[in-house]
């Protein structure tokens, strides 16, 4: 694409742009089962996700971009048209309609839902499951998403109380993690635990007020089997009622002063640990 073509997409009032602006509520994304993901990596790795299984569909719908953008991310652009796919340049005030971002990168990829079947996650054996429960921040669920794909997890459950994964604010908290790892929606959290425990995964819910303490969890070797965390919401953390499902409540020690941790840091440093135990021998257990 050269900067001398005009922007195909001009008007805001084009169906495209008034489709695509609607996805920015939950009950519409639902609907189409559609999202955007915004900005170059999320772009990218929408490209590089390829077909979903079971349709044989693309991920991505098509791509809207600037001129500039499409210099910039030349590659992008290539990528997506050697995969077939609708390149479609756009004004910047077009891309500024489309976009949830004060500040939009220039480009925007309409995609299809991604979600696992919870079923399937079960039938690939995880042994490393991160399961938000009642996680209402959007940014929080993408930084969470983003971790456990960082740390090797198999699959991230969202519960039915949780927030939407295809929200504008978590889909670029998970700066294109989206499109990395298995992730399955609307699993009660009772069914989530029960289902993973016949799986023979061990289920540790964290919770600054647990029995036991990270530290313990590593120096006993417990670790290094199967094993899926409950994450609960930011403000309140986890109810009792959830607390009680889990083999194990689990609190990360603080050794400072610090009041707590922060959801994206608690499930950081919980997941990290595990990931470590896993490639471990003897799970990370203490000499003595």
């Amino acid at each position: 694409m050269q900067s001398t073509e005009p922007p195909l997409l001009t008007s805001l009032r084009s169906p495209r742009v008034i489709a695509a602006r609607k996805l920015a509520k939950r009950n519409q994304r639902s609907k189409e089962r559609r999202f955007l993901a915004e900005g170059p990596q999320a772009v990218r790795e929408a490209v590089a996700y390829g077909r979903l299984a079971g349709s044989g569909e693309h991920a991505v719908v098509e791509i809207y971009l600037t001129l500039e953008a499409a210099e910039r991310h030349a590659e992008i652009v290539d990528a997506a048209l050697a995969e077939g796919l609708p390149v479609l340049t756009a004004t910047d005030e077009v891309i500024g309609e489309i976009c949830d971002t004060v500040t939009p990168q220039g480009i925007v990829a309409l995609c299809r839902f991604l979600d696992t079947p919870f079923e399937q996650v079960l039938g690939m054996k995880p042994q490393l499951v991160a399961v938000l429960a009642h996680v209402r921040d959007p940014g929080n669920a993408g930084t969470v998403l983003r971790t456990a794909d960082a740390a090797g997890a198999d699959a991230v459950i969202l519960t039915d109380a949780s927030v939407d994964p295809y929200n504008p604010k978590a889909v670029r908290a998970s700066v294109g993690s989206l499109f990395h790892l298995p992730f399955a929606v609307g699993v009660p959290v009772e069914e989530a635990v029960a289902r993973l425990r016949e799986a023979g995964v061990r289920v540790l819910a964290a919770d600054g007020a647990g029995d036991r303490d990270l530290d313990q969890e590593l120096d006993e070797g417990t670790l290094g089997a199967p094993g899926a965390w409950v994450f609960g919401n930011e403000a309140w953390g986890l109810p009792e009622q959830t607390r009680a499902l889990a083999d194990e409540v689990v609190r990360v020690p603080i050794h400072g002063h610090a009041e707590s941790l922060n959801l994206a840091t608690a499930a950081a440093v919980c997941l990290y640990a595990s990931a470590r135990a896993q490639r471990s021998p003897g799970g990370c257990r203490a000499k003595g």
